[in-house]
Formats: C-alpha cells, sequence, structure tokens
C-alpha cells in the first residue's frame, strides 16, 4: 500500500558517528522499531552529485553532476518530478543547490527561497543558502509544510553537521555534539510524523575525514546511515549492511506507489 514519505539528508553525517552518538535513532533499531542499513556512497563523495544521486538513482558518470562547481536542472527522472507528474504533492526544505538541480537555475535568493506552485517539480520549498543556517530553524520549515501541506514526498536537508564537519574535523567533540543535537531534534519530530502515517528515511549524502573534508574513497567519507521507520515501527531487518546509495530513489518511489524507471537500475530497499 503507498505511503507519504520523509527522506531527511543529514549533510555529512557518517555511519559510525551516527552509531556512536544518536542515541534515539539507534534505540529505534534496537527495539526493532527501525530499520538500519550501512549504505555505501557513490563517488565523487561531494554534495552535488550525491544530491542528484539520491534524487535519480544514478551515478555521477551517468546523471553528469560530476562535481560541486557543475550549476545546472537535472537532466535525468527524478523523485521529485515523477511524484509531481503522478499528482503527488511534493515538498523540500533543503540547500538551494536542490533548488538548482529540481525547480530553477540559477537560484534567485528573493525569488527561489520560499516557493508554493503546482507547476514546480518540488511544489512547496523553503531554501537556504548560508552553510551555518540553524538546523532547527530548517526543521521547524519543514514541520510547517507538513502541517500545511501534508507532502506526500518531504526533503528535509540540514546542512549543520557538513558544516561543523568542515570547521571542526571528525571525528571531533563539536562534530559528534552536532549528532546528538540532530537526533535531539528528531527525537521531538519522529513520534508526529509516524502519527500521520509517514514513512521515514533517515540518511546522509556523505561523510566527512579528519581533515575537515571529503570526497574519495575512504569508510569516514564513504559509509553513511539508513534509517528506515514505518508507521507502525516495525523492522523487517535489525541491521543491513553494503546497502547502495543507488537504491535510495527506486525505494522512495516503490513506497509512494509510482512506477521506477529505466534509468534506476539498483533495486529497491524494500
Amino acid at each position: 500500500m503507498p505511503s507519504k514519505v520523509i527522506l531527511v539528508v543529514i549533510d555529512g553525517l557518517r555511519n559510525d558517528t551516527a552509531a556512536e552518538q544518536m542515541g534515539y535513532l539507534e534505540h529505534l533499531v534496537e527495539h526493532r522499531a527501525a530499520d538500519r542499513f550501512v549504505i555505501t556512497a557513490e563517488m565523487p563523495a561531494m554534495s552535488r552529485p550525491l544530491y542528484e544521486t539520491i534524487q535519480t538513482g544514478t551515478p555521477p558518470y551517468i546523471h553528469g553532476v560530476t562535481n560541486n562547481n557543475i550549476v545546472r536542472r537535472s537532466t535525468m527522472p527524478n523523485v521529485f518530478e515523477i511524484a509531481a507528474q503522478a499528482g503527488k504533492v511534493t515538498a523540500a526544505a533543503a540547500y538551494y543547490w536542490v533548488s538548482e538541480l529540481y525547480n530553477a537555475c540559477p537560484y534567485d535568493p528573493v525569488e527561489h527561497s520560499e516557493v508554493d506552485d503546482e507547476s514546480l517539480a518540488i511544489q512547496h520549498g523553503r531554501f537556504y543558502m548560508q552553510d551555518d543556517f540553524p538546523d532547527a530553524a530548517l526543521f521547524a520549515q519543514a514541520e510547517r509544510m507538513v502541517r500545511r501541506f501534508s507532502p506526500d514526498y518531504l526533503l528535509i536537508h540540514p546542512m549543520g553537521m557538513d558544516n561543523t564537519g568542515h570547521n571542526h574535523g571528525a571525528p571531533s567533540s563539536q562534530y559528534d555534539n552536532h549528532a546528538i543535537y540532530v537526533d535531539q531534534i528528531l527525537a521531538g519530530l519522529i513520534p508526529s510524523w509516524l502519527e500521520r502515517k509517514y514513512t521515514l528515511l533517515i540518511t546522509a549524502d556523505h561523510g566527512m575525514n579528519g581533515s575537515h573534508a571529503h570526497g574519495g574513497s575512504g569508510e569516514g567519507v564513504r559509509n553513511v546511515p539508513l534509517y528506515l521507520i514505518r508507521p507502525d515501527m516495525k523492522a523487517e531487518n535489525k541491521f543491513v549492511q553494503n546497502a547502495s546509495q543507488l537504491s535510495l530513489a527506486p525505494t522512495i518511489l516503490n513506497m509512494l506507489g509510482l512506477p521506477v524507471p529505466e534509468t534506476m537500475q539498483h533495486p529497491s530497499l524494500i
């Protein structure tokens, strides 16, 4: 049966940091109220290429967004467009690069930072440009859209972990503490999302290394978590390792009850 989906992409969150510091999410896994996957991110482990990989289910050499400096609209079938074309309500509270990929490019901070337009792929959007934009404020914007529009597919994309990692490196006390901070925000929101019958996917685009950077092949950079929480809070698999980031898009479409295009070659995780 189709479900509404919230995808939380915590920019720059390492898998091991999530496992050690995100007590609420790991509590759900321990009590078999959530499934946990270790996702292998694509390379280069950079933000804009992996935003596109997550939404299109294709690797960078296929979708063509091979570094952060390629600024253009997506040219591949993606979850936002497929959902909107099927009559679903789409929304995002995210960094402005997401708006450039799926709504309008180049980004105009006056015209594009807040949109409510059914003709767009992301029909309801709240976008920010500052890397230090407060995570709490972003989650509040997202929660406001949940209450106001009840979107079928919502992306929430906070940047605080990534910004902290670039400033302090990983592991560091600041980076670890920010993971705890985000976990506590989620602990306050997840129960109400489940009451609204959302299926939740909580993951990251990439991790972070001790040199305050990301982009290559190290485990700390490529291994990211994925928590899958269903409305009934019943897990199917307690722990799954080595799942592909390319499976996220078909998984979301499967949950939404929508067809998966041929461009998405990896199987759904459910």
